[in-house]
């Protein structure tokens, strides 16, 4: 069984520690799209210990807060489908009204065609990863 979570990386590599990373994802019109993924091959959150799975969510819960700071959404998804990927992995999206497929999830019917622009993407990677060294490695 091949996953691509275990082939690749899955992203713009933000930040890692040994049992887990955090990328961010280039979607077009949609700045600010992360994964929260566990580096070894787990299907699910309750196959992880309780350890794992506080240390987990507080990678999440981080990234979220981070995002809520440096670029303002007017929401956060936070996601946990593995449908097609049954690899533990957290989406972490920032939204706004405006965007493309607000308010349904953005793999839901496009609501708009005419989405506003966001930040720039090298400047956020940079912060994110500026960021989550200083508050995931303490």
């Amino acid at each position: 069984m091949t996953c691509d979570l275990c082939d690749e990386i899955g992203g713009a590599l933000l930040w890692q520690d040994p049992r887990l990373r955090v990328v961010y994802v280039d979607e077009p019109g949609y700045t600010g799209y992360c994964r929260v993924i566990w580096n070894t091959h787990v299907a699910e959150m309750t196959d992880l210990t309780d350890a794992d799975r506080a240390r987990c969510m507080h990678v999440v819960f981080t990234v979220e807060a981070l995002l809520r700071e440096l670029i303002a959404p007017d929401k956060i998804n936070l996601a946990s489908l593995g449908n097609f990927t049954p690899h533990v992995h957290w989406h972490v999206i920032a939204r706004y009204r405006d965007d493309a497929h607000f308010p349904q999830a953005i793999w839901g019917r496009r609501q708009r065609a005419d989405a506003a622009p966001r930040a720039q993407t090298a400047a956020l990677i940079a912060q994110l990863q500026q960021h989550l060294r200083v508050r995931l490695n303490q």
